[in-house]
């Protein structure tokens, strides 16, 4: 009987020629899409007084607005026209309405202006006036984040970066990347591809996140395994503080040993000490040969030694190894459109993607093909398939990147996004299917070599009584494992209370200090980040 095009290669050395390489692979966008420049056909949005009956999938305290901020009148609004024009100044009610809300419609706040600045100097102008007068603030990107991070939570001025959007600058010999926060993070991918280069992160909303917005909550995503957090990548900064102040620190050097590294405060600072108006980001090269391969594992123990395998026997060219357990799969096929299974034959537990990334096209492709070849023999892989041309190589990841889109169409879902040591990472998923029952679906999912687990469960709506028993537990016992309870979506609304999970009282404290200083009236991204009662 002849091999289907999905069939992986049996145990003979032969059966290995079967495996397909394919060069330069690009993944299709996916995840949530808005532009501030369309806002159509949405609701008005709720008056601040009603926001706090607002569920936020999340049972942290909802505080009350801060006194100490004034409201927004007709003398504001003539100020902010005359530096951004007529045009700069948004007050339609339908299209501040989306700029209110998260792509998820999960979190709702109440502004009645929407700015959008076009320059660096105008970002200053803004905050300078909103210092003064006291008028609180949300710096906002793409608007894709998980933690209501981006939008009000009353009636803050909305500060969209979207019209920030060139490219300044492409040093093709260092491969250094320089410019303006509102840069869509597909186009800074499709623009430095061109010019032999890659960005060093990959997200599944790449197709709507700011640049900006990723350096200020410090996005993690795909890449991470190869070439770690923007913490390392990213060399430069401009930020506006809270008080105007531009500070430049958009240096391009890769060595700069003088003084307090600075740019690394604002980097996961989720815009509540300043707000990232340019970057400079070192790319790594293009590589040009590219394997993925979809595989099954009967058990969460098989894909650890899976993904320790892979670290020893793949080494330099690992570029991702992403986890799935079946309900994952069986999620994405029901609700994306064009999805297909890889694996359709029969059910199993759990699902990993491995891409490869090199420079040889030939000693890649030997490489891989006798790593899965051993790990078939030692049990590890079940079944799997290595895609054969772009068209399966996209459907595999629009698997994996398509599951915190499809979730969303289920109704309600209260994600939490988790660091915790691999060999305990699926341990809370079980845990909490067996808390649940059959009041909502658990997913178990994320990037398992970095120890990053997404957990996701689903339901109709959001209901209290399923809140109450996800929260505080996932925080609990996330923190017992000396975990994180947030590994790369930030704090935002939804986690600023819960800090203390996974920091110390004393670091809480300096961090306070640190918002303090630079943010004295905190303006800048108010009731996120960190809890009220250290402010």
């Amino acid at each position: 009987m002849p091999h289907t095009e999905y069939e992986f290669a049996s145990r003979t050395v032969n059966s290995c020629r079967r495996f397909h390489w394919i060069p330069s692979l690009q993944r299709p966008p996916c995840g949530p899409r808005t532009n501030v420049e369309t806002y159509e056909g949405q609701h008005s949005a709720n008056k601040a007084s009603e926001v706090q009956k607002r569920t936020f999938g999340s049972a942290a305290t909802h505080n009350q607005r801060n006194p100490a901020y004034s409201e927004l009148n007709s003398d504001d609004v003539c100020y902010f026209k005359s530096i951004l024009g007529d045009n700069g100044v948004v007050q339609d009610e339908d299209r501040i309405a989306v700029a209110n809300v998260d792509w998820m419609g999960k979190y709702k706040g109440a502004s009645q202006l929407l700015l959008l600045p076009k320059s660096t100097k105008e970002v200053s102008k803004i905050l300078s006036y909103c210092n003064t007068r006291r008028l609180a603030v949300v710096p906002q990107g793409g608007n894709t984040g998980l933690v209501g991070g981006s939008v009000p939570v009353y009636d803050e001025v909305i500060v969209s970066l979207a019209g920030m959007d060139k490219i300044i600058s492409f040093d093709n010999v260092n491969g250094i990347l320089t410019s303006e926060a509102g840069c869509v993070l597909e186009n800074l991918s499709t623009f430095v591809e061109n010019e032999g280069f890659i960005m060093p992160l990959d997200l599944g909303a790449k197709g709507s996140c700011h640049i900006g917005g990723n350096i200020s909550t410090n996005a993690g995503g795909l890449r991470f395994i190869r070439y770690g957090s923007l913490h390392g990548n990213v060399l430069g900064l401009e930020v506006v503080l809270a008080d105007g102040t531009i500070l430049d620190m958009l240096t391009t050097l890769r060595k700069d040993n003088t003084g307090y590294d600075l740019k690394h405060l604002f980097i996961g600072s989720e815009g509540s000490l300043g707000v990232v108006t340019k970057v400079a980001v070192l790319t790594p090269a293009k590589l040009p040969a590219t394997n993925v391969a979809f595989l099954s594992c009967n058990d969460y123990t098989s894909c650890q030694k899976l993904l320790l395998a892979a670290r020893r026997n793949l080494g330099e060219i690992l570029s991702a190894f992403e986890f799935m357990d079946h309900h994952c799969i069986d999620l994405a096929i029901r609700h994306l459109e064009g999805v297909q299974n890889p694996l359709p034959a029969s059910q199993y537990k759990f699902y990993v993607l491995i891409e490869t990334t090199g420079s040889d096209e030939s000693y890649d492709k030997t490489k891989l093909e006798a790593f899965l070849l051993r790990s078939m023999e030692d049990g590890l892989v079940s079944d799997g398939v290595i895609a054969q041309d772009i068209s399966q190589a996209s459907n595999f990841w629009r698997i994996r990147e398509g599951i915190s889109e499809a979730s969303v169409k289920v109704g309600a879902v209260y994600k939490y996004d988790l660091s915790i040591p691999v060999e305990k990472l699926y341990d809370i998923v079980e845990e909490m299917r067996c808390r649940l029952g059959d009041n909502a679906e658990v997913l178990g999912y994320g990037h398992l070599g970095d120890g990053n687990l997404h957990l996701n469960i689903l339901s109709s709506k959001y209901d209290d009584s399923i809140l109450t028993q996800i929260e505080p537990f996932v925080y609990e016992w996330t923190s017992a494992q000396r975990g994180s309870i947030s590994a790369e979506h930030g704090l935002g609304l939804m986690k600023a209370e819960k800090i203390h999970y996974s920091k110390s009282t004393e670091a809480v404290q300096l961090m306070a200090s640190i918002k303090k200083l630079l943010d004295p009236n905190s303006i800048l991204n108010p009731y996120k980040v960190l809890p009220q009662s250290v402010l």
